[in-house]
């Protein structure tokens, strides 16, 4: 039998499926309502299961998405070498992080485009922490962190 997912049910599924721990991570986006509907579409249906207060996801919900549940997970996604977002990942864990201005000059982005990329691909759709903080000299800096 094959589940019919909606697209924020195969995202949470799929970032849970990156993690070991299997936990739901729920997008900024979604808010209360709208997370108990999902939640309950997904523990209704056998694709995830309350351990305690946290919502994982089940063997059969990893499945639903494509994802071996025996396999060890890798931390953040997919990631294919050589990419303007594995060169971007790499600037964000260096130590020293990288400046907007810095990414920008690496890869001839607009600001904006810079700060989209490290909420939207690396936040969001890889589940990365990223953090940032401001530096004398330097601006903004962000870091991807553990």
């Amino acid at each position: 039998m094959t589940t019919k997912l909606t697209a924020t049910q195969q995202s949470v599924l799929k970032i849970a499926a990156q993690h070991e721990d299997r936990a739901i991570r729920w997008p900024d986006r979604l808010k209360g309502g709208a997370i108990k509907k999902v939640a309950d579409a997904l523990t209704s249906a056998g694709l995830a299961r309350y351990e305690g207060d946290v919502l994982v996801a089940t063997d059969e919900g990893l499945r639903a998405v494509g994802a071996d549940p025996d396999s060890k997970p890798v931390t953040g996604g997919t990631r294919r070498e050589g990419t303007k977002q594995a060169r971007l990942i790499e600037m964000l864990q260096r130590p020293e992080g990288a400046s907007i201005s810095e990414i920008v000059a690496e890869f001839g982005w607009q600001p904006h485009t810079a700060r989209g990329a490290i909420a939207g691909a690396l936040k969001k759709k890889l589940g990365l922490t990223v953090t940032s903080e401001k530096i004398e000299g330097r601006g903004r800096v962000y870091r991807i962190t553990e």
